[in-house]
């Protein structure tokens, strides 16, 4: 459906390079990454809204890049909303649809369907200063879908929203692609949006793809340190490997299986760890001994710091094991089966 290859935009101080993307028809894809990586020129240039690079991009089959936006049959939708304010919901939803050959009769049946199922019905007639955040973007996502496209871009569309609105709109998404089959392609900075509603996702950095795959692959077996931290694997350890075992903060463990490689990495997730007073583990795990260092709430769940030789490592742990040492610099140990132990190979330096 979405064929992106090789495409390379050089802007002053900044650059996507060699942006390979594919997005199946009727996918939700997610382009993940930080402030910054270029997640959203990668849309614009979709949207034919960027300065042209090199390499292609095609939807349908069809190479899009020398078409101008209003041919490309894409709609974007920006976080911001970018909606009229002197217009009314329904007015600003089917403003675009003239430009886009769609009869003003049509286009208002259709626009009072959109409404309907998006639970806007109620506010059509309201200007955008007296929406909430979540409404302001739910109209913008049916001001884009008014317009017939082949895909929807998304524009980091849950980054403003408070917590409540943001997963009224995941739900308002999931339940809309389900709806539709709609290709979406949706940028973020936030991993939870690509875990509930994307099957495969791509994280982007410095302007370059550094891992692109499922979801769930993504999450579990990272390919490079950036992404391991990035998809909150808070533990990524510098580690070597020898004769089938792995030594990494003053410990080492038999590994089930013998990487190819000598110096590396290897990573953890804090909820994969088992903190207690005794070495009580299977012995088949990979154990840790340390001293809690710092006892942290986070909404409610606790992450306990743990000095393992010169290492800091961060584990979840449960209320009465934070309350346990809240106060004091306990020795504890560390569990973790050996399949959680994910290893990576040394990486090389990258501007």
């Amino acid at each position: 459906m979405i064929d992106i290859r090789n495409l390379t935009i050089k802007l002053p101080g900044f650059a996507v390079s060699d942006i390979n993307l594919h997005v199946q028809r009727g996918e939700f894809f997610t382009l993940i990454g930080p402030t910054g990586s270029g997640k959203t020129l990668v849309l614009e240039s979709l949207a034919g809204l960027a300065p042209k690079g090199t390499g292609s991009m095609l939807i349908h089959g069809r190479d899009i890049s020398r078409l101008p936006p209003e041919r490309r049959k894409v709609s974007l939708v920006y976080q911001d909303h970018s909606l009229f304010p002197h217009l009314s919901v329904l007015d600003n939803i089917t403003y675009g649809q003239r430009y886009h050959g769609i009869d003003a009769r049509t286009g208002k049946r259709e626009a009072h369907d959109l409404l309907e199922r998006l639970g806007l019905s109620r506010v059509a007639s309201r200007k955008p200063d007296r929406l909430s955040g979540g409404e302001k973007q739910r109209v913008s996502i049916a001001r884009a879908l008014a317009c017939h496209p082949r895909v929807l871009l998304l524009d980091e569309p849950m980054s403003s929203l408070d917590p409540q609105f943001r997963a009224e709109l995941r739900q308002t998404l999931k339940e809309l692609h389900g709806d539709t089959g709609l290709t979406i392609l949706m940028v973020t900075h936030d991993f939870m949006d690509a875990l509930t509603l994307a099957s495969r996702a791509a994280v982007i950095r410095n302007g370059r793809i550094e891992q692109a795959g499922n979801v769930t692959e993504i999450f579990r077996q990272p390919a490079t340190p950036f992404v391991a931290e990035f998809v909150g694997m808070a533990n990524v350890l510098p580690a070597s490997f020898c004769n089938g075992q792995c030594s990494f903060a003053g410990h080492t463990v038999t590994l089930d299986r013998k990487p190819d490689w000598n110096e590396g990495y290897v990573a953890f997730r804090p909820e994969d760890i088992l903190v207690a007073q005794t070495n009580r583990f299977p012995k088949d795990w990979c154990t840790l001994r340390g001293a809690v260092t710092r006892i942290d709430r986070i909404g409610f769940h606790w992450t306990a710091q743990i000095k393992c030789d010169n290492q800091i490592l961060t584990a979840t742990v449960d209320q009465l094991t934070a309350l346990e040492h809240s106060s004091q610099k306990a020795l504890v140990h560390l569990g973790i089966a050996k399949p959680h132990l994910h290893l990576m190979p040394p990486q090389i330096s990258r501007t």
